[in-house]
């Protein structure tokens, strides 16, 4: 199991805005997104807690989502089958999911 407790703050990473809303960041390993294929239930769910999304996080486990699971979801999947509220859900899929997901394909094309 990854631990993200050495990720700096993640916090850190959030610029808050005028109008309340906040820019999250994914960690990052060496320059690089992680690459999530061999992640299990618990990696995922540390990696959504360390980049500020504690509560959501939660649904990846109750849907048990690990790594190759979060590589195969689609923007409907993260917006409608996690059950979670629809701003957290659309920062999720646009600033972790879909980046993960291209990360995943390069590494892998090369």
């Amino acid at each position: 199991m990854k631990n993200y407790c050495n990720v700096k703050d993640p916090t850190a990473d959030m610029e808050d805005k005028a109008n309340g809303s906040v820019d999250t960041k994914s960690p990052v390993e060496n320059g690089q997104l992680p690459d999530p294929s061999n992640w299990a239930v618990a990696d995922v769910v540390n990696y959504f807690k360390a980049t500020g999304f504690e509560e959501q996080a939660m649904a990846f486990q109750d849907q048990e989502i690990d790594g190759k699971s979060l590589l195969l979801m689609t923007r409907n999947d993260v917006l409608t089958g996690l059950s979670i509220k629809l701003g957290p859900a659309l920062k999720i899929y646009e600033y972790h999911v879909k980046p993960l997901q291209t990360q995943h394909l390069k590494s892998n094309a090369s």
